[in-house]
């Protein structure tokens, strides 16, 4: 009886360690995670920076969070980049992003919109350096008429981004695929002088933000994708935090950052968030 014990123990643990060397293949390999996105992504001007062409940072959210999941990372986030970019050589000479793709990828992050938009540009335009009245509102400049410009170009948007979405799907159909939405950029009613953009219109523009969050949710829930929100958790720190608490910088940039993009701080706290919605 012992004897017949012990040869089912032994047959018991042969059949675990057989099952161990060749159980699921890639099991016990890194995820293979692809970053694809714009410079909300890319992390222009943070050191250091491992693409001049693209201004992405080895800091960016992206590398944070693949550090944090022990992920395999390909990483095409380029400043600059629109929904075109992902099939298209940006600037002429960078790959199409969706070339990183494959079935074997298994995390994609996609952050994209803010371009196609006209987001930064708008922004930059609010600029008042003098208290108001004296001046022009972009608010009422981009409302004129009763049609909000920037509203139409978001609405515009949503079918181009919905079909990336579903082209991603269809180049890694393995992948659980996560769309970043923008940060809290201003506080209710602005702070001038801090951020030069009076009160009406750092509101207008914290909406305009918020609206386009809305498409990108709406679009990764139609097309399979999971959204990740980053407005509500870096409230308290935008452009007009104190120094030391700005996940995201303003028109003057106080780290070494690009105006109106995440600082590295900022690219810290959002790869945990992205890390944590992958787990």
């Amino acid at each position: 009886m012992r004897r017949a014990r012990g040869a089912a123990w032994v047959v018991a643990v042969g059949v675990l360690l057989s099952g161990a060397v060749s159980g699921p293949a890639g099991a016990t390999e890194p995820l293979e995670y692809v970053a694809l996105g714009d410079s909300s992504a890319a992390g222009p001007l943070i050191l250091p920076q491992v693409d001049l062409a693209c201004l992405r940072s080895s800091a960016n959210y992206p590398h944070v969070a693949a550090k944090a999941l022990g992920a395999q990372l390909t990483d095409v986030t380029c400043s600059g980049a629109v929904i075109p970019d992902f099939t298209g050589q940006q600037f002429g000479f960078v790959p199409p992003q969706f070339k990183a793709l494959s079935a074997s990828t298994d995390v994609v992050t996609v952050a994209i919109g803010g371009n196609d938009t006209g987001l930064v540009a708008a922004a930059l335009s609010c600029i008042n350096l003098l208290p108001p009245p004296a001046g022009t509102s972009c608010k009422a400049r981009f409302t004129a008429g009763g049609q909000d410009q920037l509203a139409a170009r978001i609405n515009a948007t949503a079918p181009a981004f919905g079909q990336a979405l579903a082209t991603i799907r269809r180049l890694a159909p393995n992948a659980k695929v996560l769309v970043t939405g923008y940060g809290t950029y201003v506080r209710p009613n602005g702070c001038w002088p801090t951020v030069p953009v009076w009160g009406v219109d750092a509101n207008y523009l914290q909406a305009t933000i918020d609206r386009l969050n809305q498409m990108l949710a709406t679009q990764a829930a139609v097309n399979g994708a999971q959204y990740v929100g980053l407005r509500t958790p870096s409230i308290g720190h935008d452009a007009c935090a104190p120094l030391g608490q700005r996940w995201l910088e303003g028109l003057v940039p106080s780290s070494v950052a690009a105006p109106l993009h995440p600082s590295a701080l900022g690219m810290s706290a959002f790869g945990s968030i992205v890390a944590q919605a992958v787990r």
